[in-house]
């Protein structure tokens, strides 16, 4: 695994085998090997674009929970990045399929859909940069954890472009840079031993919590 960072380290152990569910799922191993139907794949990407629009705007919202020039940069920058690159790979996959922009911007929202993005919104609405963080770091740090283990592992399967995409030096700079981002707003505001602060168990939870739900994606990925 790339260095992600000490606390996403330490959130990624908390989540038990909660994790390995998220990151071993058997959508994410029939990408490896191709045995994924396309159907499911496709059904996926419309829903993953949906998440994409709202995982932007809890990005937003991070911009004015930070405290700092440098973590409002850091969040706007990852707006800017999924708006205008990992959305548009969505876009470009989906209309090779025959699956127009405006049909994804028409797309129902499937329940695990909502469930996951208003878990990851009310986290910034109710709670404060810390909470945010913890609850959008399962996705795109496990993100780049999976492309990198897929990258690694499989051969050329349908889904290169999309294993390709996540195992990048850009995406896997994005991770690091994420990771660190963590690390340094959880110093700036628990200190150096986090782990003895009285919120250290909500954050873990909430960091838990999102990768549950990000289990819960995938499940939906396979059942159109």
């Amino acid at each position: 695994m790339s260095d992600y960072g000490s606390i996403f380290g330490k959130w990624r152990a908390a989540a038990g085998e909660t994790w390995p569910a998220y990151t071993h799922h058997a959508f994410v191993e029939g990408l490896r090997d191709g045995s994924l139907p396309q159907a499911s794949f496709l059904h996926y990407l419309v829903q993953d674009y949906i998440f994409l629009i709202h995982f932007s705007r809890a990005w937003a919202l991070a911009v004015t929970k930070a405290d700092t020039i440098d973590e409002m940069r850091h969040c706007a920058a990852t707006v800017n990045a999924l708006i205008d690159g990992e959305m548009k790979l969505h876009i470009g996959i989906c209309a090779e399929a025959g699956i127009s922009e405006a049909d994804l911007a028409k797309a129902e929202e499937r329940i695990e859909n909502l469930a996951y993005t208003r878990f990851v919104l009310d986290a910034g609405h109710s709670g404060d940069f810390l909470d945010l963080l913890a609850a959008l770091a399962p996705c795109v740090i496990g993100y780049g954890e999976i492309g990198a283990r897929l990258k690694e592992a499989a051969g050329e399967t349908p889904y290169q472009q999309w294993i390709d995409t996540y195992a990048s030096d850009d995406f896997q700079e994005v991770c690091k840079a994420a990771g660190a981002l963590i690390d340094s707003a959880v110093a700036r505001r628990l200190g150096d031993h986090p782990e003895d602060s009285p919120r250290w168990t909500s954050l873990c939870d909430r960091f838990t919590t999102a990768t549950r739900l990000e289990v819960g994606f995938w499940q939906m990925g396979m059942t159109p």
